[in-house]
């Protein structure tokens, strides 16, 4: 039997690397904190304190967690919460980010959809609609090969979130 996704988070020992192509996950955690920051509200003091605690043992303990967010400009509001306050946020705990802008070029993963992988041996896709999570699969290690290759593609178009954002962020 396949490790769930959580189990996965739980027993990766090298990295998590996850591929975000959506601009909205409103529904999919977090949900009252996005509707305060559409409130004009501040950043809570313990926003996202539980995910900030797992990532910061996760690379206490050596192992990277890291992702990809191929988006375009302008930001949609959902995007604007979530680096904003998520990816600013948790790069405090270790977490890395990259920005692929498909703003001005072509995306190289048209028709790839949102993954995590683990340890390049465990892809798990993740199912979404209307901004909530309907659904995620652990699919076979035999095509841990096409989701490596899906990441390198993507990081090879994508530049480091603190220069994105720097440049066309908040």
């Amino acid at each position: 039997m396949s490790p769930t996704l959580g189990e996965l988070f739980d027993s990766f020992e090298r990295e998590a690397f996850r591929l975000e192509t959506l601009d909205d996950y409103s529904k999919s955690g977090s949900v009252e904190a996005y509707t305060a920051f559409l409130a004009g509200e501040e950043k809570p003091q313990d926003y996202n304190a539980d995910w900030l605690a797992e990532v910061s043992a996760h690379v206490g303990e050596g192992r990277r967690v890291y992702r990809v967010h191929a988006l375009s400009r302008p930001l949609t509001p959902y995007l604007r919460f979530e680096l904003g306050w998520g990816y600013v946020t948790n790069s405090s705990a270790g977490e890395e980010f990259f920005i692929l802008d498909t703003t001005e070029q072509t995306s190289p993963l048209v028709g790839i959809g949102d993954f995590w992988m683990f340890d390049e041996t465990f892809p798990v896709t993740m199912d979404y609609r209307d901004g909530a999570m309907t659904g995620c699969t652990t699919q076979a290690t035999e095509r841990a090969a096409e989701f490596v290759a899906y990441r390198e593609t993507a990081l090879a178009y994508a530049v480091p979130f603190s220069d994105w954002w720097g440049k066309f962020g908040g």
